[in-house]
């Protein structure tokens, strides 16, 4: 059951809200969108689900136009952030609540209603009420409540958000096996780009209304093609130098020169940006090819397994991610050095240069 959106968009209150989005997504994947608060993630799910319409362009279910179709017509299911569940009713006839609007024979209903709770380890907990199960066991009976309608696309709008670290570990890890098993399009809307990348399958990044890049995640996040959707796809922010290349020189800044090493050799002459994300900087240790900059720490933030170093230098403040807990400490003197191998480059439209360009 394949979804595709042609040239999508919408106005608002004569402003645009989506841009010219056009997207193929096919049976049995897993979507990511991924992109800022307000770039336009749950307005896309709310048109895919049918819950809204386009101003312009079309919304494709194997080839069929649905615009005009209602939701309750259609075969998809969403779980939002909040989930929702009936607080009278047990674990049981939450996940069954829509089968039983569907008006499906009793033996029915049962057996995928223990399917879908078999799926998501809520087997043990039917009997019980919202209020004796956990915030995770919660959502989880949202899920399974999408799972049991057996909707051919299911959209999952920041489901994990509201739960703790380890709940959302662990549904991270199992939600791309379940959906797998149902044969659906799975569309999931996250602002954070760790939780892409444990999910796989394909990402968009989305900013200010329209899809930047569309792609397997792998690829998008190690060989983003715009400058756009490499800021998008990085956390912490994505570092950017603005550089100029002329014969064998490469200048950045007013007195800065950097080596023409790895991505910036063979660069034609012109204005670039030169962009790297924290993990390819590393403190005092060079790398086989790196560009060395000089700077002070300005603070570094631990968060116990990792810790986050803002360097100042003549160029800006850079971060770097050190394992563990770093010994740097602020207004020490410290060298940066990034790898040459791994930086992108960007032209001055915000298309990526370089050699790794047209991988």
């Amino acid at each position: 059951m394949g979804l595709s959106l042609e040239n999508v968009g919408v106005i608002s209150a004569g402003q645009p809200v989506i841009r010219d989005v056009s997207l193929d997504l096919v049976s049995g994947s897993m979507n990511v969108l991924l992109g800022p608060t307000l770039s336009g993630k749950t307005t896309l799910m709310r048109l895919m689900a049918g819950l809204d319409r386009p101003t312009s362009g079309r919304i494709l279910v194997e080839g069929r136009d649905v615009a005009g179709i209602p939701v309750r017509k259609r075969s998809v299911a969403m779980v939002y952030q909040q989930f929702v569940n009936y607080p009278t009713l047990s674990v049981y006839e939450n996940i069954a609540s829509p089968l039983r609007v569907a008006r499906l024979g009793k033996a029915e209903v049962d057996e995928r209603v223990r399917k879908a709770a078999r799926l998501v380890g809520l087997e043990p907990l039917l009997a019980r009420l919202p209020s004796q199960i956990s915030g995770g066991q919660q959502q989880r009976t949202a899920i399974a409540r999408a799972i049991v309608k057996g909707a051919d696309i299911v959209m999952l709008d920041e489901p994990l958000a509201n739960l703790d670290y380890k709940l959302r570990e662990e549904l991270r890890e199992e939600l791309p096996r379940i959906f797998r098993e149902t044969g659906a399009v799975l569309v999931y809307a996250t602002t954070e780009p760790l939780e892409a990348l444990l999910l796989g399958g394909n990402t968009a990044t989305l900013s200010q209304g329209r899809v930047v890049e569309f792609g397997p995640t792998a690829s998008v996040y190690h060989d983003a093609q715009l400058l756009e959707s490499a800021r998008v796809f990085s956390d912490p922010p994505l570092n950017e130098i603005r550089i100029a290349k002329h014969g064998d020189q490469i200048r950045a800044g007013k007195t800065e020169h950097l080596s023409a090493d790895g991505e910036l050799a063979g660069l034609p002459d012109g204005a670039y940006t030169l962009a790297f994300r924290a993990d390819i900087v590393r403190l005092g240790q060079p790398w086989q090819k790196s560009i060395r900059l000089a700077g002070r720490v300005a603070v570094a933030e631990i968060s116990g397994s990792e810790s986050f170093v803002h360097v100042e230098t003549a160029l800006g403040t850079f971060v770097c991610v050190e394992i563990g807990v770093s010994a740097a400490q602020p207004d020490d003197l410290v060298d940066l050095f990034i790898d040459a191998s791994r930086v992108f480059v960007f032209d001055e439209a915000g298309r990526r240069a370089g050699s790794r360009s047209n991988r």
